[in-house]
């Protein structure tokens, strides 16, 4: 008698990958108002708007609406066990939309669509670009966002399938941002309570903001945060397998950077209340339990939202180093990154006028 075929998921691999795929992932998610204390507890975000019902509500909104990040890991972290199980890493972001507020009692569900395919010069890997959607109970789209990863092979020498690169906008244009923003009561939004006095028209292009604060990583947290968001990615989980990987030790997951870095940078940036899309973002280097993590912006545009009086949109490149405050602000060194550099995130903020 023949063993029945094995019940457990080892995860895809760049071969298990076809071109035009539409992929529904498990375990849709209701976001209680405990999932939103774990993540202020992990991250420590003030933005007054997600932070208080009373300040949410004289605004427009009917509560206050989830952290716009803690919606992207859970979104993203439905794709895991599909996606990237057996990933290298994960590469870079492009084209990311909020849509729609998310609050608590919502449930999340996400699908992903397989838009390219390129396996690397050395034929071990691919490349796996998708576009991922979130949607709410109702069917309504929350999140869309294009990521893509580098997928080991299971066979590697084997043959190429069908490739194709796809084009990704370089940024989301101003004019399709604000749709998971509601027209908001100027009147109502006080500063003082937000915690910063400079709103959209204060900030000038060009200019560059040193968010001063660092955050030391402990390996308890960022577990619990990875398992928060039902991300399953061995590399973040099974120190005795990663004893014998390239760093020798578990990897930080890239979102959990970003949420650092997006806290630290209230300091600065606080009544940028939420983020309207992600431009693009790129891992620059792995971090680790023990390193301490800085962040520094610089306003790469400016622009008003069609229709709108009451908010502006900044575009915002968020820059975060490990074991290196940013007072000098260091990006590059020569044609590649400073060695401090982990993040570099581009996307669009909301601010009242």
């Amino acid at each position: 008698m023949s063993d029945p075929a094995p019940k457990t998921n080892p995860g895809r691999f760049f071969e298990d990958f076809a071109l035009g795929e539409q992929i529904v992932h498990a375990t849709p998610r209701t976001v209680t108002s405990g999932d939103v204390s774990l993540y202020t507890a992990l991250y420590g975000p003030r933005f007054a708007v997600q932070s208080s019902d009373a300040f949410a509500k004289a605004l427009g909104y009917p509560a206050a609406p989830v952290d716009d990040l803690l919606v992207f890991h859970i979104v993203f972290g439905k794709t895991v066990p599909d996606i990237s199980l057996n990933a290298v890493a994960n590469l870079g972001y492009a084209d990311g939309r909020f849509l729609r507020p998310v609050f608590p009692g919502d449930t999340l569900s996400t699908t992903s669509k397989v838009i390219g395919l390129k396996q690397t010069s050395s034929g071990d890997a691919g490349i796996v670009y998708v576009r991922s959607v979130g949607r709410n109970q109702h069917g309504d789209a929350v999140l869309s966002y294009v990521r893509w990863v580098l997928v080991r092979k299971r066979q590697p020498g084997t043959p190429a399938h069908a490739e194709h690169v796809p084009e990704v906008p370089k940024a989301v244009p101003a004019a399709e941002l604000g749709g998971a923003c509601p027209a908001i009561a100027l009147s109502a939004y006080d500063d003082a309570l937000a915690g910063s006095p400079y709103r959209w028209g204060d900030y000038a292009k060009g200019e560059r903001i040193d968010h001063v604060d660092g955050m030391t990583v402990e390996e308890a947290e960022h577990q619990l945060a990875t398992r928060l968001y039902q991300n399953t990615a061995k590399v973040h989980f099974d120190a005795h397998v990663a004893k014998d990987s390239r760093f020798g030790k578990r990897l930080i997951y890239g979102g959990h950077v970003i949420s650092l870095a997006r806290a630290l940078s209230f300091n600065g940036l606080g009544n940028a209340f939420q983020i309207a899309a992600i431009n693009g973002g790129r891992h620059v280097a792995p971090l680790f339990a023990g390193d301490t993590v800085y962040a520094w912006s610089e306003v790469l545009e400016s622009a008003e939202l069609p229709g709108r009086t009451d908010v502006g949109a900044l575009r915002l490149r968020l820059v975060a180093t490990k074991n290196q405050p940013c007072g000098a602000h260091p990006l590059r060194d020569g044609e590649g990154y400073e060695p401090s550099v982990i993040l570099d995130f581009d996307y669009w903020a909301l601010l009242p006028r």
